[in-house]
């Protein structure tokens, strides 16, 4: 462990640091944030009436819109003279959301990150690669942050020239790597048109996220590159990555910063909590940051929460692998079904690229799920050109009968040749709504 007495310590005594921060950053945003101030003067609420954990629940929630309104700076607690970094979201439906941190901020962060690295199987003499992008977005600057903080050596090729990325892995050698798993892939994908042996290169361990990515794809990143991949979390309105992350040893469930961070599990519909192991949206609010405290922030991730003894010692809270989004559920004809869903049963099927895409479209008045899948050049090697349209028929006839009766949902199978559809150096685009487009004849 890279902190043994916060990571391991009793449940009254995270509890005791979870209330002193509370407090604290109660009566913060109170006297320096006019957006919180309102509201808890709307609600008649007053920093001295906090007095337990339990009086969370009489403060208000915060929402990304929020974050919106109050562009650029209305959210901060400090002045923007005394603000180390500016961070925010890719702002690909309007402005982003811009976050702030001050020198103790950073630090801190640094700090977490590093703990994930731990967590993940890193130690100091690590070489690190770190193939999540550099700029606005918190991933690669994050991860940076942190592996500065343990004292690995930092690779920070950033995203994108896969062949170059390849070349480094080889030559340097790195023992880690992090990056969107989908980015990953790409790389192994490369690597094997290269005529190379993934397992060849000196990885032990990968830290993936950005994006909801599925047991299944942990696997074939385990399989093709003979590592343990963990999944790490964060989100930039309440830090970036680094407020939860999986440990090695059991990859169940990520340990969240206890001591930074205090979440809740609620009803999205109800905003009631529901108990442990139950599925909700997780909800946090911050308990050390100085530049852009938040409280009780709604992330739209939907998750459930344990405070069992991890295997690995760690008595932290552990939140699920998140499941999907409140607002990337899809719902058609009265089914909802989330994208993570649908992957976890196309990828047990064989000789199906982890690539693929959902299409939401619109047949005559009716919503519909064109679902484009892309096969795998082993499969042309297996089958041959005779054999091989009979093999796709059977592949999307079996997809469907999956989807159907796992996730109750019909779907037309689209196959596309190896390669076909668009790769991504970031994020992954999982799901397409094209439904306000001219409508497919039937």
């Amino acid at each position: 462990m890279y902190n043994p007495e916060i990571e391991s310590a009793s449940i009254s005594e995270k509890r005791e640091l979870q209330l002193i921060g509370l407090k604290k950053t109660v009566e913060n945003v109170y006297e320096n944030v006019g957006f919180y101030k309102q509201k808890f003067d709307e609600l008649q609420i007053k920093p001295k009436d906090i007095r337990s954990l339990e009086d969370i629940k009489k403060l208000p929630f915060t929402k990304k819109k929020d974050f919106r309104d109050q562009y650029p700076y209305g959210l901060f607690a400090i002045p923007v003279d005394d603000v180390a970094r500016i961070h925010g979201s890719s702002g690909t439906s309007g402005k982003p959301t811009i976050v702030g941190y001050s020198e103790r901020d950073l630090k801190n962060w640094g700090i977490l990150v590093a703990r994930a690295i731990v967590a993940a199987g890193g130690r100091k003499s690590d070489v690190f690669h770190n193939a999540y992008g550099y700029g606005l977005f918190t991933g690669g600057l994050g991860l940076h942050q942190g592996a500065d903080e343990l004292g690995v050596a930092t690779i920070p090729i950033s995203g994108g020239n896969t062949e170059r990325q390849i070349t480094v892995i080889n030559d340097l050698k790195p023992r880690g790597i992090c990056g969107t798993p989908s980015y990953v892939l790409s790389i192994i994908e490369k690597m094997e048109e290269l005529g190379m042996d993934p397992r060849d290169t000196n990885l032990d361990y990968g830290i993936f996220g950005a994006e909801a990515w599925s047991e299944e794809i942990r696997l074939k990143l385990e399989n093709k590159l003979g590592i343990k991949a963990v999944d790490i979390y964060g989100l930039s309105e309440i830090m970036g990555p680094g407020v939860a992350s999986e440990c090695h040893e059991a990859q169940d469930g990520l340990h969240i910063a206890d001591d930074h961070f205090f979440v809740e599990v609620i009803n999205p519909d109800t905003l009631e909590p529901v108990a442990d192991g139950e599925l909700g949206e997780l909800v946090f609010t911050s308990l050390q940051k100085e530049a852009l405290p938040v409280i009780r922030y709604r992330t739209g991730d939907i998750a459930s929460i344990t405070h069992e003894k991890c295997k690995c010692g760690r008595t932290t809270t552990r939140m699920s692998r998140v499941k999907g989004r409140t607002d990337d559920m899809i719902i058609v004809r009265g089914v909802n079904v989330f994208p993570s869903e649908i992957e976890r049963e196309l990828l047990q099927i064989e000789g199906l690229s982890p690539v693929y895409q959902i299409r939401l479209i619109r047949k005559g008045v009716m919503d519909a799920i064109e679902l484009h899948i892309e096969i795998e050049i082993s499969l042309y090697e297996q089958v041959g050109c005779d054999l091989l349209h009979e093999s796709i028929m059977n592949m999307k006839r079996k997809i469907q009968h999956k989807l159907k009766n796992s996730c109750l949902i019909s779907v037309d199978v689209v196959c596309n040749a190896p390669k076909a559809l668009p790769r991504s150096e970031g994020k992954a685009t999982r799901v397409v709504d094209k439904r306000n487009s001219s409508p497919v004849s039937v």
